[in-house]
């Protein structure tokens, strides 16, 4: 299963993004594939935090246009919504011990231990913090397309 990070879904909803094209056909391929993919639930509520914030972006995205592209992204069939379960306090402990998080740094270790959690074979994201968290594989589909 391939997951999808914020940043991805932010640059593939906003068409102000220097990503945006990119983005969006990444997201489009996998959508519109058969490969399983998901969406960690703490992506999908930063998405929403950051997308409909006036000081990030202006105009802000209005709530309803953002809650209809989360929806349109969980309409997909081979797309599933992930999140905590049994055994993920476990990983996430491994993970921030083991990569010295400390502060905001464990919003990412928790996106981690979910995907780490569901099996996760790829976390696509342009953002390199992910590259502490061993047993997580990353990859930036923005490069080399």
């Amino acid at each position: 299963m391939i997951a999808i990070d914020t940043n991805l879904l932010v640059y593939a909803h906003r068409s102000d993004s220097d990503f945006h094209e990119r983005a969006l056909q990444a997201v489009c391929n996998v959508a519109e594939g058969s490969i399983r993919w998901g969406i960690p639930w703490p992506c999908i509520h930063e998405f929403i935090s950051i997308t409909t914030h006036p000081r990030i972006y202006d105009p802000p995205s209005p709530l309803d246009l953002a809650l209809q592209s989360i929806q349109a992204w969980v309409d997909s069939p081979s797309c599933v919504t992930i999140g905590e379960g049994p055994g993920y306090f476990e990983i996430l402990c491994s993970l921030s011990r083991n990569g010295n998080i400390k502060g905001p740094m464990i919003h990412d270790a928790r996106i981690a231990a979910i995907c780490i959690q569901y099996g996760v074979s790829e976390l696509w994201t342009a953002d390199r913090d992910f590259s502490r968290f061993a047993g997580l594989k990353t990859r930036n589909p923005l490069i080399g397309q």
